[in-house]
Formats: structure tokens, sequence, C-alpha cells
């Protein structure tokens, strides 16, 4: 399928508004960043706590993330774990271990609140220790002459709390009701456990916190997985074509990263995890739309022996035109969908994509080609320039030769 058939654009005659155009936005990516610091780091990166909450049901992602907002000061990210286990994973800002039960207390309160499910004045089973558990039932089992030592006590909150942390249940108890399988709850006992106990539709897995060190040193591993996969793809097409090819490429690569990464400071978004997945999506992507282009240069170099090369590039990249455009356009597609349709936890996974096909298209036309241009074009006048001096160095020695006959 071809969307252009025999188009003859002369792209390398438009390039001036184009790399104008790059050369802006480098400037106002790398001001932002200057500017701010940096990006906008998520908690995986500048640190922070994780707790990772198993629900019921299916959890309301986008209603817990705006209760949440307003309850809890700072940044507040709110993200599925796997699809299909209804586990979420809630990161916020604090990374003094001192205040984590005061934020883990702060999450239970908002979620019981946001579910509405949890009975006012009793104690959630599934939220709460041992200890707390046995100085509920003490009092209350005593008052229903419910006959129990302090050891045969500690040994029933110990059998409750098993039942609840094994399988299927792992750690999340859906009713009371339940407990009566567990060894020890007589029927006497039940009553006691309905009247002083919940069980909210919610558990709280377990509790992070991710210190600044851990987040520099992801940092740092993502900077890396970018620059290995930068110079892999440099050494590849210096062996495939000639190495002005892998510079020319990975200049275009590094320049739709550097403004992707602009764009996210400009806009004030976060990076994260999955934003760095999308970053090394677009480093690949990327390179894979410029190696098509300077293929189809390197066929032509057989083929149109008589071309001058600005030309032969102009019409490699019309040649390849229409492929460039389906795969980008699908691709851009998709992506966008998942801008507007995929909620905010794609977000900046897509809008890193949108951006990066944008400007990883034009950059494999409008910045890769005119590099190469330029470097061959550079070379050719080197070598007219050695063939002139040598020229004039032979026929400086004829006439010296003369002269010396003479």
């Amino acid at each position: 399928m071809e969307l252009f058939r025999n188009t003859n654009f002369d792209f390398l005659g438009k390039k001036g508004p184009f790399i104008l155009t790059s050369i802006v936005l480098l400037a106002a990516s790398v001001i932002s960043l200057v500017v701010k610091g940096g990006p906008r780091y998520g908690i995986d990166f500048k640190g922070g706590t994780l707790m990772y909450v198993k629900f019921a049901s299916t959890p309301p992602t986008a209603q817990i993330r705006s209760a949440l907002s307003a309850r809890i000061p700072g940044e507040i990210s709110v993200q599925n774990v796997t699809s299909g286990d209804n586990e979420l994973m809630i990161g916020t800002e604090v990374r003094d271990e001192k205040q984590l039960e005061k934020e883990r207390q702060a999450v239970i309160q908002t979620l019981a609140q946001t579910l509405g499910q949890t009975e006012a004045g009793k104690l959630d089973i599934n939220n709460t220790g041992r200890d707390a558990v046995a100085d509920r039932l003490r009092d209350p089992l005593q008052r229903a002459a419910v006959p129990m030592s302090e050891s045969q006590l500690r040994d029933l909150v110990a059998a409750i709390f098993q039942y609840r942390d094994s399988a299927p249940r792992s750690g999340l108890i859906r009713s009371i009701d339940e407990l009566a399988a567990v060894p020890g709850v007589t029927p006497a006992v039940l009553p006691v456990l309905k009247q002083e106990l919940t069980a909210a539709p919610f558990a709280i897995r377990n509790v992070e916190v991710v210190g600044p060190k851990v987040g520099a040193e992801l940092r740092w591993q993502a900077i890396k997985a970018t620059l290995y996969a930068l110079a892999g793809m440099l050494v590849y097409l210096a062996f495939r074509f000639e190495w002005i090819y892998g510079v020319a490429a990975v200049l275009a690569v590094f320049h739709d990263t550097v403004i992707t990464i602009g764009l996210f400071s400009i806009f004030n978004k976060e990076i994260s995890l999955t934003v760095v997945a999308a970053l090394l999506t677009l480093v690949g992507y990327s390179m894979n739309d410029t190696i098509v282009v300077f293929d189809r240069i390197r066929e032509n170099l057989k083929l149109m022996r008589r071309e001058k090369f600005p030309a032969l590039v102009n019409a490699s990249v019309n040649q390849t035109l229409s492929r460039t455009v389906l795969t980008s356009g699908l691709t851009f597609l998709t992506a966008l969908s998942l801008l507007l349709f995929g909620g905010p936890v794609l977000h900046g996974f897509s809008f890193a994509l949108v951006v990066g096909i944008i400007v990883g298209t034009y950059s494999s036309i409008f910045i890769a080609s005119p590099i190469l241009v330029y470097w061959q074009e550079r070379r050719d006048r080197r070598q007219r320039g050695r063939l002139v001096e040598s020229a004039g160095a032979k026929e400086g020695a004829r006439r010296s030769s003369v002269n010396t006959v003479k």
C-alpha cells in the first residue's frame, strides 16, 4: 500500500525552517531543564513511600487518586500493579520513616471513606496488627463470659491472622463471618468478633520507603540504558553503512530525546519509569525510521551514480515517504488514543510517544539526511582541495625540472 507515488518534494531545499524549529525547541528544552534544575522526576527517581494495596474488587483508580490528592499534601501517584489482581501501588513523597505510620493511617482513612464499606467504630482486621486486635477483644470477651486466658487470647489472635494471611486470602478477609472457620472461634466467640471487628475491602500488603540514594541510582541506570542503546546503534550502523551514517542517526535520535524530555520539563510533566520505557522505545523507533532512509540512499548510490549526492538523498527520502507516513501515522494514532483515553496512569507514557513520533519522523528527514549531505559535501570539497594541491605540486615540480634543464 502506497499513499504517495512518484513524489518529488524538495525536502533538502526546505530544510531551513525545520532546522530552525529544531534549534528553537532544543534551546527551549535546555533552558527549561537548566532553570528548573532538571526534569520533574517521579517517586521512582526522587524517592518517597510506596504502598501496595490489595482490593476485594476492581478499585476506582481515578476516584482514589482524587481523594488521596485532596487529603495528602505533595505529589501522589496511583498505578495498577498487574492487571486482574485488583492491586494498586500508591506513592507519596514522604521519605521520613518517622512519618510513615501517620502516612499509612491517612491512606487507610481516605480509602475507607472513598469506598464507604467500613463499619464506623470497629477495628479493621485487614489493616491492624495483632496487639491492637488482642487489646480490642480482651474486655468484650470477658463481658461475654467467654473464659479465655491471656495466652489463649494470643493464640486465638495468632490463628485469626494466620487465616487472614494464608492463600487464597493473602491478607484480605472479605467478611468477619469467614472467621468461623478459624480454630478457636467458637459460636460464643464469633458474635464478639462481629461486634468489635470489621473487614475493609482493601488491605495494605506492603510499604516501601524509596530513599534519595536509590532514586539517584535508578536515574543513573536509566541514563546508562539510553547511552548504551545509542552506542550500540552507532556501532551497528558503522558496520552496516559508514561511521558517518551512524553519527548522523545518533545525533538525530539524541535530538529527539532531548526535545521530548525538554517538553516534559516545559509542561511540568513527571518522568517515571514508564516514561523511560517510552523514551527507549522512541530511540529504537526513530532509529529504525532513519535506517530505512539510509538503506535507500545506499541502494541509490549504485543505481544513480551520475546524480549529485543532495539530489540522490532527496530522491531516497521521496521514495521512502509513503512507508514513513504510513508507519508513523498509524503509530501516532495509537499513541494519541492512549493519550486521550488511557487515563492518568498512561498519560506520561503516551505523551512521550506522541511527541517522540512527531519529532522522530521529521528528524529522520530534516536532521539526519542534511547531516549526511553536509558531511559528504565537506568530504568532496576536501578531496577536490587535495587534488588541486597535488596538481599544483606536480606542476611546480615539472616547472622546476624544466628550469634545471635550461
